[in-house]
């Protein structure tokens, strides 16, 4: 089986970088369709495949284009795509970003999993792709990789010079106990319910000494207290946080988003340490690469 959505899901909001306020309507598709872009704004409505031939840019987020048209800042809503199920989605929006909305994908999964999931038989089994040598990507002293595992399972390291953040590692292997996750012949809620709970609710986090050149470069127009956590020498302007470690499930939020571009994830272990959307995006690469 594959899936789709049971009913259509609308929202409104503003892009995080671009300060644009865009629509969102997210269709049911047909099977084997996969999940794309259309950009009902843009003559001539091009569509733009989530896939990982489609990055062409990844500063600060990931940005998906084909020819003149892109969108951007996709990582939230396509993670919350592929961790509640859905396999086949039309995406249509009338700007070029993807609506930031609390900072987290907690909107993106809950609508989904008010409207439901519709089955679509495809034909043939959803093969889970099996890694059977690690894959590296290295800068610095910051990697991500992917090792031959038993499970899927995502685990990420930070660490930053500020009190209140420090260096904080959580790994998280969804449905691991259960038979039938998202990612294997089965039943997509286990996944969903964990996704839903532990990842979902994370919200993006900036450094406050920063804010001021990311804007004057252009970026986060879009940013504010309200849809992102941001951190001071003094600890966070808008606290509470919604788990202790909020900021590095965040960044396992964004890896699952961007390896959403493989299309279905293979049975892996998937390490980040101070990783970037740039080294997932990599990552995501050499395992196609590797025949995936």
């Amino acid at each position: 089986m594959q899936h789709t959505l049971a009913g259509e899901i609308n929202q409104t909001g503003v892009g995080l970088h671009s300060g644009i306020s865009t629509q969102v309507r997210i269709r049911p598709t047909d099977v084997g369709s996969g999940r794309y872009f259309v950009r009902v704004d843009l003559p001539d409505t091009p569509i733009i495949p989530a896939q990982v031939a489609a990055v062409n840019q990844t500063v600060l987020s990931t940005q998906l284009g084909k020819g003149e048209a892109h969108v951007r800042t996709v990582e939230h809503l396509l993670a919350s795509l592929i961790a509640m199920g859905v396999d086949n989605a039309r995406i249509e929006i009338d700007g070029p970003e993807v609506p930031l909305l609390d900072g987290s994908a907690k909107v993106w999964a809950t609508a989904i999993a008010s409207v439901g999931l519709a089955s679509q038989p495809s034909g043939e089994d959803k093969v889970l792709p099996i890694l059977e040598d690690p894959i590296w990507v290295r800068q610095g002293d910051a990697f991500v990789c992917a090792y031959p595992s038993a499970e899927t399972r995502f685990t990420y390291g930070i660490d930053f010079d500020v009190e209140a953040i420090g260096n904080q590692w959580y790994s998280w292997s969804p449905g691991s106990e259960k038979p039938g996750t998202a990612f294997s012949q089965g039943d997509p809620t286990n996944f969903a319910e964990s996704f839903l709970t532990e990842i979902a609710p994370a919200r993006t986090f900036g450094l406050l000494h920063q804010i001021e050149q990311l804007q004057q470069s252009g970026l986060i127009k879009g940013g504010s207290l309200d849809n992102a956590l941001v951190c001071g020498p003094e600890g966070w302007l808008n606290p509470p946080l919604r788990f202790a470690n909020e900021p590095v499930r965040h960044k396992i939020l964004d890896l699952v988003g961007d390896l959403s571009l493989l299309g279905i994830f293979p049975r892996a272990h998937v390490l980040a340490y101070k990783a970037s959307h740039n080294l997932h995006i990599q990552l995501a690469q050499k395992i196609l690469d590797f025949g995936f």
